[in-house]
């Protein structure tokens, strides 16, 4: 399990971090069966575009399909990965003052071919979402599989320099969702993960 304070280091060094093997492999594959039984059972939606009045499905942009996380009444599983980012927020608020109290997510899955074009993870005109917190639960990822998360490392900037990180079981992105745009390439096969957000007031 790596550790919350090499993660705050890099979150404090660079705006994003990486953390492999954050969640450990019994706990993932778990969280990954709970996403695919719940995909099986019907309670998957497309994922949309925009806020509010404004949000569209838009499949040229994002073909993923999504599942909103409820704040209570949760399985054993997820209640144990919640705790984690409960610990994470904490830590993250004694570290950077940001004012951090709560988390909104939900798991996605990409089927074969799907991706999420280049954005933001804050919504025009609101300041509300801070930090992008990602799980992947995906074994046996493998090079050639596609699905990685292209991440530009300035902040601001969709051009230059950049991460691809594969979205291998276990690992932990975290970025500042207003500052680092970002993208999924096209996935070769499924590729499940929990998406997530903290929230300022």
């Amino acid at each position: 399990m790596v550790s919350v304070e090499n993660l705050i280091e890099s979150m404090n060094q660079r705006g994003w971090a990486v953390a492999a093997g954050s969640m450990g492999s019994t706990d993932s594959l778990r969280l990954k069966a709970e996403c695919e039984s719940a995909c099986q059972s019907g309670e998957f939606r497309p994922a949309g575009v925009g806020r509010g009045t404004d949000r569209t499905i838009r499949e040229d942009i994002r073909q993923d399909q999504v599942m909103w996380i409820n704040p209570h009444g949760n399985s054993l599983e997820l209640e144990i990965y919640l705790a984690k980012l409960e610990d994470l927020r904490l830590t993250l608020n004694q570290h950077f003052f940001l004012g951090l109290f709560e988390f909104e997510g939900h798991f996605a899955i990409y089927p074969e071919g799907a991706f999420y074009k280049a954005h933001l993870d804050r919504h025009a005109g609101t300041i509300d979402r801070i930090i992008t917190v990602i799980l992947y639960l995906n074994p046996d990822w493998q090079p050639g599989d596609g699905g990685e998360l292209k991440l530009w490392t300035t902040s601001g900037e969709r051009e230059g320099a950049f991460e691809l990180i594969e979205p291998r079981m276990g690992t932990m992105v975290c970025f500042l969702s207003g500052e680092f745009w970002h993208e999924v390439m096209p996935a070769h096969k499924t590729r499940t993960s929990i998406t997530g957000w903290f929230r300022q007031r």
